[in-house]
C-alpha cells in the first residue's frame, strides 16, 4: 500500500504538456521582433565604431601651448641663451724644480693658503753652495788680476829693474876694459889666443844683458799693454757669470709661491728625488691658481652663438649649491670655431666668486638680454616656442588649433629669444602647434594630446 501511494504522488507532479498553446512552445511574434530589433542595433553600433577608429586613426595628434601677448620692454633682462660648462681658473700655474735634487723640506698641503714668495719647498744644497763659492773665489782672483794689470808696476819694482840695469852696465864696462888689456898682452905673445875668445865671449855676454834689462826697465816705466788689461777684464766678466749661474743655481733650491693664491695640487713628498724642469722625467711639485679669479669655459653651439655678444651679462649657478647666483661676463671668445663639435668656445668671468666655487664644478649660464633705454618704444608681440615655427613657401608660419583643425598664420619676428622669438600675426591666447607631423597642412584635421 505504501508502494502504490508514493507513485500516485509521483504521478502528480509531472507536468501535462496537452495543456500549452498551439504554438508548440515557440515564443510569441512580438517577442521576436524585440530580439532581432536589439540585434540590429547592437551590429550597427559595432559597424559605427569600428568606423570611427578606422578614420580617427589617420588624424595626426598634436601638442599645443598658449601663446602669449608681450612687448620687447619685458625682455629686459631675460634670458637669450642657456649653457653648461666648467668652472676653471684663470691663471693656473704648475711650478717645477729648476735643478735636480732631492726634497729637504715642504712646507704646504693641497688647499692652504699662500702668498707670493712664500717658500714652498726646500732641496738640499750642500753641492749647489760648495759650486757657488767655488765660482765666488774664481771671480775674486781674475779680479785682483785685472786690478794689478790696471795699476801697472810699482815705483819700487821700477827702482830694482833701473838697479839691476846699472849693475850690468858696469859690469860690461868692467869686461871691455879686461878685453882691451887681455887683446893688448895677445898682440905682444903674452896671453893665448883661448884666453881672449873667453874675454870677448864674456863681454858680448854683458853686453846681452845690459840690452835685456834696459827692455825690462822700459817695459816696467810704461807698464802692461791694452790687449791684456782687455783679456783680464774678460776673465772678469767670465767668472762673474759662472758665479751668478752658481747662485741661481742655489737660489732655484728654495721654490717660493709665484703668485698668491690657493695650492691645488701637491705631488711630492720628502726625500723624493725631482729632476730638472728640462729633463724628460721632470713633473709637477705643485699646481695652484687665484680662486678669486675664475671663469667659466663653454662650448656654445654654432647655430646658437649669434645670440651673444662681447661683454654679454649672464647669471651663473652651479649644481652644487643652485640657490647661490653669481654675476659674470662674458670675457673671452675664441678667435676660431671646433669643427668636431661645431661650437665656439666661450669664457664667462665670474665677477663675484666666493669660497664656495671649485674649479671644475659644473656651472650653467643663463645669459641675458642687453638692457635697452627706458624711452624706447618697442612694438608689441606674441611670444611662439622656436618649435611653433616653419618656413613655408620663404614665409614665416605657425599653426593654430582651432575647431580641431590645423589652422596657418603667416608671422614676423619682432626679436629673437631664448628659445622663441616675439612676433606679430597672433593676438595671443592662441594654441600654438608645437609637435606635429613634417607633412601638415592648413586645414588638415588633428586631434590636440590629452584632449578627447
Amino acid at each position: 500500500m505504501a508502494i502504490d501511494t508514493k507513485h500516485k504522488d509521483l504521478q502528480s507532479l509531472r507536468i501535462d504538456r496537452s495543456q500549452r498553446g498551439d504554438n508548440g512552445g515557440e515564443p510569441p511574434a512580438w517577442a521576436r521582433r524585440y530580439i532581432i530589433i536589439g540585434i540590429a542595433i547592437v551590429v550597427l553600433l559595432g559597424i559605427v565604431t569600428l568606423a570611427y577608429r578606422a578614420f580617427s586613426a589617420d588624424i595626426p595628434e598634436v601638442e599645443v601651448v598658449r601663446a602669449s601677448a608681450q612687448t620687447s620692454n619685458d625682455t629686459a633682462g631675460s634670458t637669450v641663451l642657456s649653457a653648461t660648462g666648467y668652472i676653471v681658473a684663470h691663471h693656473k700655474i704648475e711650478a717645477n724644480s729648476k735643478v735636480t735634487g732631492r726634497v729637504a723640506w715642504i712646507g704646504v698641503e693641497k688647499g692652504d693658503q699662500v702668498k707670493e714668495g712664500q717658500v714652498l719647498v726646500r732641496l738640499e744644497d750642500q753641492e749647489f753652495r760648495a759650486q757657488y763659492e767655488q765660482a765666488v773665489g774664481a771671480a775674486e782672483s781674475a779680479r785682483a788680476q785685472l786690478l794689478q794689470l790696471e795699476h801697472g808696476s810699482r815705483p819700487e819694482e821700477i827702482q830694482q829693474t833701473e838697479h839691476n840695469l846699472s849693475e850690468a852696465r858696469a859690469t860690461a864696462a868692467n869686461d871691455k876694459i879686461s878685453l882691451e888689456r887681455i887683446k893688448k898682452l895677445f898682440d905682444e905673445g903674452v896671453m893665448s889666443k883661448q884666453a881672449l875668445d873667453d874675454a870677448t865671449a864674456k863681454y858680448e855676454a854683458s853686453q846681452q844683458r845690459v840690452h835685456s834689462l834696459e827692455q825690462n826697465y822700459q817695459l816696467a816705466k810704461i807698464g802692461p799693454r791694452v790687449e791684456e788689461i782687455a783679456r783680464a777684464k774678460g776673465a772678469v766678466m767670465q767668472a762673474d757669470g759662472q758665479a751668478a749661474y752658481a747662485k741661481s743655481q742655489l737660489d732655484a733650491t728654495v721654490i717660493r709661491a709665484p703668485i698668491s693664491g690657493t695650492i691645488l695640487e701637491r705631488s711630492v713628498e720628502k726625500g723624493e728625488l725631482l729632476t730638472g724642469q728640462f729633463a724628460s722625467a721632470a713633473r709637477p711639485v705643485f699646481s695652484m691658481a687665484d680662486l678669486k679669479d675664475l671663469q667659466v669655459e663653454l662650448d656654445i653651439a654654432q647655430a646658437d652663438f649669434a645670440r651673444l655678444g662681447p661683454k654679454q651679462k649672464g647669471i651663473v649657478t652651479v649644481d652644487a649649491f643652485p640657490d647661490r647666483k653669481y654675476q659674470g661676463v662674458i670675457a673671452e671668445i675664441s678667435p676660431e670655431a671646433n669643427r668636431q663639435k661645431a661650437t665656439v668656445q666661450v669664457k664667462v668671468q665670474i665677477q663675484d666668486p666666493d669660497e664656495y666655487l671649485r674649479p671644475e664644478m659644473n656651472a650653467t649660464v643663463r645669459f641675458l638680454a642687453n638692457d635697452k633705454p627706458k624711452d624706447t618704444k618697442d612694438p608689441a608681440g606674441v611670444f611662439v616656442p622656436s618649435t611653433a615655427m616653419h618656413d613655408r613657401d620663404g614665409k614665416k608660419v605657425v599653426y593654430i588649433a582651432y575647431n580641431g583643425r590645423a589652422v596657418a598664420r603667416e608671422i614676423h619676428i619682432l626679436s629673437q629669444r631664448a628659445d622663441g622669438a616675439l612676433i606679430d600675426g597672433l593676438v595671443g591666447g592662441e594654441n600654438v602647434i608645437t609637435t606635429a607631423p613634417a607633412t601638415l597642412k592648413d586645414g588638415d584635421k588633428i586631434k590636440v594630446k590629452g584632449q578627447s
